[in-house]
């Protein structure tokens, strides 16, 4: 495999593993604290509003494309072995973890929410709220976690290709 195919595979991976990490990191720092303070209209109204808008391409360029570019970049040092694969194949167990977080966590927790309804049409606001934002940040919290580990690991892969 050529030296452009690595590097290009390893940046790219690097950079859509940061924009998902510091989504998430957003959420966790800001976000979610700042709604804890509303309502449970607002809370509700936001996080379904939020919900909706988050499926467009440039988030879903980074959160889908992650997972290839980690996948070709760990492929793309496998005869190399040493630091970098190292570094790299830890990413990707990283972010695997954040795609599986999402995936069976925040999605049919945001799916759930989306089926309540209208906020004007939810009987019961609170329990609303209750079912899902404790669970919802609680997941977020992990898929921080992760994907700012995969991300860290990326940083490391790049500072030990050439050393």
């Amino acid at each position: 495999m050529t030296e452009t195919i690595r590097t290009a595979a390893l940046a790219g991976a690097t950079l859509t593993t940061g924009l998902v990490a510091g989504l998430f990191f957003a959420f966790t720092c800001a976000v979610m604290p700042g709604l804890a303070a509303t309502d449970d209209r607002t809370l509700v109204g936001t996080m379904q509003s939020v919900n909706r808008k988050i499926l467009n391409g440039w988030f879903l360029g980074a959160f889908l494309g992650a997972l290839p570019l980690l996948a070709v970049a760990a492929a793309a040092h496998l005869t190399r072995g040493g630091p970098v694969l190292f570094w790299t194949v830890a990413a990707l167990a990283c972010h695997l973890v954040t795609v599986g977080v999402t995936v069976r966590l925040n999605v049919p927790l945001n799916e759930r929410l989306e089926a309540a309804g209208p906020v004007d049409r939810i009987a019961d606001l609170a329990e609303v709220r209750a079912w899902f934002e404790a669970a919802w940040v609680r997941g977020n919290l992990v898929r921080t976690l992760s994907s700012v580990a995969a991300f860290a690991c990326l940083v490391a892969a790049l500072l030990t290709r050439h050393g």
